[in-house]
Parts: C-alpha cells; structure tokens; sequence
C-alpha cells in the first residue's frame, strides 16, 4: 500500500488505528499496548475471511480515478486517490446514485469543522455541560462541581436514539450514551499523577447515560434541546443499577458493599447501543477494565485489567475501583445495561445474560414469533462476537403487565458466540488480501451455545465451566469453545429490510505477526489497519438459526490498493473509507459507517453505503468531523443525519491551555463533544 506522509493536525500514526496517545490513554487505557489478552490458540478469524471476495470484484477492481477536491470541505488535503471522495461529481453522477445517497459526497479533510454535503444544513443540538435537569446551573468549565454535571449532559457522547414523545407532537426524546472523560481536556491545571476528589468526583457524574427531549423545528432538521422537560435524565457512575439474569446474586458478583450480589453503582465506559422493539435502549459497557488497579487473577489478565495504578487513579478516591480491596467489583460491569427512557424513576438494568466483555454495542430483532435475538461484538483484538436469543415472547402494548413482562425478556435464553469456517485451503491466504482460488472470501459459520438461562435456574454448555463461570467470563467460555478470533469486532447490526447482518470489524494491527495469529478467510489482511465489513446469512433467515453463511461485504481503505473491496461496485467511483466502526439503515436499507481512527490521512467521518440492487456497493462520504474527533451515534432517518461528536481536540499534547481544536463554539472557548443534526437545506429527505 501507498506509505503517506503525515499530516499537521492528524493523529500520530504510531498509535493503531490512526489514534493520538491521548485517545488511547483515556479511552482504553492503551489496550493496544498491553499483551493481547487472547491468549487461546483458536482460529484467527483472517485465515477464514481469505475467500470472500468475488472475482467479479476483482475484475473490477482495477479503475481508480484520481477526482478534485469538493466544495464545502473546508481545508482540503492530499489523500491516496480519493476516488470515492468524489464519486457522483461526474457530471449527473449523484442523481443516479442508489436512492438514499443521492448527494454530492464531501471529500477528505482535515478541516476543524463537521463538513457537509452542498446544499445540506447543521446546527449542534446540544454540548457536554449544557444543563437538561431541574436546578441545574449554566455550564462554567472553570467551576465545575459534581452537583452540576450530574444535571448536566454527559461528556463524550456516543451512542444515540432518537425516540418519539408520546403526546408531544414535534418533540423526540433523545438517548445519549457518554463513554468516558479526557480529563486533561476537562479541567485547567489537570495533573495527571494528582488528580483532585473534585475532578475525580466530575467525572464520575459526566460518564453515564442522558435522555433530554429535543424540539424540532418544523421546516428544517434542527433540534434544540428541551432543558428541565420531566422525562429528562442523567444516569451517571454513582447511580443505583441492578444486576439482572442468571448470574445476580452470584457470590463472583458480590462485595462488601453489596452481599446480595445484586445492586452495583454506576455504569462505565458506554460505547455504542441500540434501541428494542419494546421501547427501551441497550448500552455496552466496553473498555471497563481500565477503571480498576491492582488486577492479579487469571481472569483480569484475561480482561486486559491492569496489575498497578489506573491512568485515572479513581482507586485513591472509592476503595471499589482497587482489586486489590474489591476483587469482585470489576466482575459486576462489562455488561449490557438496559434502561427505560419513559419512566425516569426507574433503575437500569445490567443484563448477566447477555454475558460480560466489552460490548461495543447491543442490537435487536424478532424471531418471527416474537423472541429476542441480541447480537454484540467483544471490541478486542483477536475476541469473539455474540448472540444471545431469548425464550420469552414480546408482548405488545403499552399497559404496565406488558413493559414490566418486556423488561424481563433478556433474562432468560441462550448466548451463543460465533465460529466461522472457510471455504478455501489455508495455502490460499496469503495475508495481502489475494483472492484464494475460488475467487470469493467466504464460508460458513456455526453458532456455539455457551450456557442457557430459564426461569428455574441456569445451565452451562462449557465444559469445565459453570454457569455462572460463563455468564462473568465469557471471554474464558469463548475461548475453550474454539470461538474465531477476529479483528476487533465492533458494532453489529441487522438489517430491518432484508434480515442480513452486518459485523464491523475496525482494525487489528497485530493480525500477522510474529506471536499472532496469522490472517485467515474471514480476517484475510496482515497488519490490518483500514478493517472491513462481514455480511452474515441465518440459515432459513432466522434469527434464532445455529449456523450462517458469511461473505466479505467490504474491505476498507484506499480504493487503488488491490487488496480493498466494495461489494463488487467499481472502486474508481467510491469513497476512502478506514476503520468502520459504528453503524446504522436508513430508510432505503444502506448501510451508513461511521469510522474511529482514520488511517488514510483524513479525517473520520460518515458513510452511506447500497448493500442491494445494481449499485450495491457504492459508498459515499456525508460528513467528516472536527480536528481529533471521532463520528459516533449515527442516527439517520428520512430528513435528518444526527451524529455524535466524540472527543474533539483529542490529539497528542493538547490540554484545556493548549486546544487542538476550535469546534463547536470557535477560539477561546473550551473544546466539547457535542451532538449534531444535518438535513437538506430544502426540506427535502436526505440523498434522494
């Protein structure tokens, strides 16, 4: 592949994934650093992969066509032929395009801004510190308090839902995860080795959860956020949760704050999430492991916990964040929590059945009579990606029997984890992305049951494990299954128009070297460092099946490289795309990617992509985002885009003296993640 040289104002390309030391350090703790916790010898998930790609691809593959900067990205920048980034300004180009991605496609930036499409609109909704509770006061980064933040919404958001208000006509209700803090963006003087119970105390009420409701103005698709609206809510790491399914009350859960094994403040590092059938939103507690010190079982190693001090030092200040004290505490986060958006007097839920590790997300459908299947990928290198499918049906309705019965419905059922085969001989993996000899990447897949949980207790299907075992080191259970080793499995989802599932796998540096495991069918590239995008078939299209069909849907990175593909569409008329991460349908049924870690010199941003008909495979890009920011959330519906703004300024030696970066409120201001809505400065639907 084409080396790039670096540029001002990006990440420093000797952190994986494109990342500054910065994002690694407060994000995940530098997991990329540590050994990989994956130490079991199961298959590696890119020796399966190297069939996936189809020889009509490749056949295609050859064209790149090198396109001028679009209007409207602000600081435009040299990229490897960015084919892509203009792809629909030939002339016409962008009204054939498939339905839903009919827009001029911003080129790759490094501008400090978000950066739209011609003729689209934005406005921030709202920003880290602007207050949505009762009582709470203005923003004043110069005097937090915990008091204040805790009525305040939430730093780094990630995850989003946009949800309606029922009775409120032109009001949603909008549901924020908040993954965690950069403190040294935070607080004026931050010392990292000597942090205050003030600014430990502020972080703990900016991490969490927030749900304000938004009014939309009727003629555009601007919001404004609704502050002191009775179903506004913060949900922070002191809270009140409970621990739910076949595993509370386990004594491997309990504490001696907490006997019962039943009650666990706070929720940790909320990635992405998803939205149920039944009106609640799921949140994956993720990269948990870097809040806790003095880590020393086999089982922490196993969860990439620390065996010293945490960047954070929260241990200083509450006993439960060191092992060493509370071995059992780490055990209670690294779950899917559960929270009811319309009762804000309710406790959120940690659902022990969904399995503990880092969950990036947590996605739903139906099977078709009505039981939940909960797809989740573990965001590690080398880890497994999960389904859990529920025993109970779903009952419609709005009556209170019918949510308390919904409530329950991911306590009992069976996780399974995935195992993924090849159909090529290994001999065929070269690890450069070849096609093997059949000329497709592409196999088969089994579901392997881990343990099922019913109303009358819980059983194990590890052997060698326990139930309870498996429910709180699922990695452990993954492992002595034979589960596929992938690269770094990230957000999961179903597609709602055709049943297809769609698994993001962001990167894996380490894929091929020595010690690791070397690239296979279904993770084909050494030294991954753009991702790629798995298309997964139930057997039957059922969601409850024990086996699929897999394929190569995309390989992300610069379309001139030989070794990228996107679904067969010709790669001279796509966008660069690295690093997939969080994705969502819009209305047409493509499939929109935001990415984290940008490794092609631009920044991150948001992509549509066709994944049918005649132009499956056409990707453009929509947006990019501000200087060290990531794109997260994404939202999109027929006349509006939301997007998170996570982490802007978030690059190496920036600090609240020295920003970074300038958005969203322009020099002299104190950066802040924010969220952010775009429409059609027509009124029209997006892309169409």
């Amino acid at each position: 592949m084409r080396k790039l040289l670096p540029l001002i104002g990006t990440t420093s390309g000797s952190h994986p994934g494109g990342r500054s030391a910065l994002t690694c350090r407060y994000r995940c703790g530098d997991a990329c650093f540590h050994e990989v916790p994956n130490t079991s010898d199961n298959e590696y998930v890119g020796d399966v992969i190297a069939g996936a790609l189809s020889r009509r691809s490749a056949l295609r593959a050859a064209a790149v066509v090198t396109v001028a900067t679009a209007t409207g990205a602000a600081t435009a920048v040299t990229v490897p032929q960015a084919a892509a980034a203009t792809a629909g300004r030939h002339a016409g180009a962008h009204t054939t395009a498939a339905r839903g991605l009919r827009f001029a496609p911003v080129a790759p930036n490094t501008a400090d801004a978000v950066t739209v499409p011609d003729g689209y609109r934005q406005n921030v909704v709202i920003r880290w510190g602007e207050p949505i509770l009762r009582g709470a006061p203005a923003f004043d980064p110069e005097n937090q308090t915990a008091a204040a933040q805790a009525g305040q919404f939430g730093y780094n958001n990630d995850f989003l839902a946009l949800l309606p208000v029922p009775g409120e006509r032109g009001r949603r209700l909008l549901v924020a995860n908040h993954e965690y803090t950069d403190e040294v963006l935070m607080f004026r003087g931050y010392d990292p080795q000597n942090p205050t119970r003030r600014q430990v105390e502020v972080a703990w009420a900016a991490h969490g959860l927030s749900a304000v409701v938004v009014e939309e103005d009727s003629r555009s698709g601007r919001l404004t956020a609704v502050p002191r609206h009775p179903l506004n809510r913060r949900v922070t790491a002191t809270g009140a949760f409970r621990l739910t399914g076949p595993a509370a009350g386990s004594d491997l859960l309990k504490t001696s704050a907490d006997p019962s094994g039943r009650k666990v403040l706070g929720t940790l590092n909320n990635c992405s999430g998803g939205t149920t059938p039944w009106g609640t939103t799921l949140h994956g507690e993720e990269n948990f492991n870097q809040y806790f010190a003095n880590g020393s079982s086999a089982t922490d190693l196993r969860y990439g916990i620390g065996t010293s001090a945490t960047e954070r030092k929260w241990e200083r200040f509450d006993r439960r964040f060191d092992l060493a004290q509370e071995p059992n505490e780490v055990h209670r986060f690294g779950y899917v929590v559960e929270f009811d958006p319309y009762d804000p007097g309710s406790t959120p839920r940690k659902h022990t059945a969904l399995g503990r590790f880092k969950h990036e997300a947590a996605t739903v459908r139906l099977t078709d009579d009505g039981r939940p299947v909960v797809y989740s990928g573990d965001d590690e290198r080398f880890d497994y990606f999960y389904k859990f499918v529920g025993s109970k049906r779903m009952r419609h309705g709005n009556s209170r029997s019918a949510r308390e019965h919904n409530l329950s419905l991911l306590e009992e059922g069976t996780l399974y984890v995935a195992k993924l085969t090849g159909d090529s001989p290994a001999t065929d993996i070269d690890g450069g992305g070849k096609l093997p000899g059949d000329g497709e990447f592409d196999g088969s897949g089994t579901w392997i049951p881990l343990a099922t949980a019913t109303a009358h207790g819980a059983m194990s299907h590890v052997e060698g494990m326990s139930a309870d075992e498996v429910f709180v080191f699922t990695r452990l259970a993954g492992d002595k299954v034979g589960a596929t080793k992938m690269d770094r499995p990230e957000d999961i989802q179903p597609s709602p128009h055709t049943g297809k599932v769609y698994v993001v796998l962001t990167n894996n540096t380490n894929r091929g070297k020595a010690g690791s495991p070397a690239a296979d069918e279904a993770n084909p590239r050494s030294g991954n460092k753009h991702g790629h995008i798995l298309e997964l078939t139930e057997r039957h299209n059922r969601a409850e099946s024990t086996s699929f069909a897999w394929s190569l849907f995309l390989v992300a990175g610069d379309p001139s490289d030989p070794s990228t593909y996107f679904a067969g569409f010709p790669k001279g008329r796509v966008s660069p795309i690295s690093c997939p991460d969080n994705v969502a349908f819009d209305p047409h049924g493509n499939l929109w990617i935001s990415t984290d870690g940008n490794q092609l010199g631009s920044h991150d941003g948001l992509f549509g992509v066709a994944t049918r008909g005649e132009r499956r495979g056409e990707l453009k890009q929509f947006l990019t985002v501000p200087k060290g920011a990531e794109t997260c959330g994404p939202v999109i519906e027929d006349r509006r885009v939301l997007v998170a703004v996570q982490h802007p300024g978030e690059l190496d030696g920036a600090t609240v003296e020295k920003p970074a970066s300038a958005w969203p409120d322009g020099p002299g201001r104190i950066v802040r993640p924010a969220v952010v809505a775009v429409w059609r400065a027509d009124g029209c639907d997006i892309g169409v």
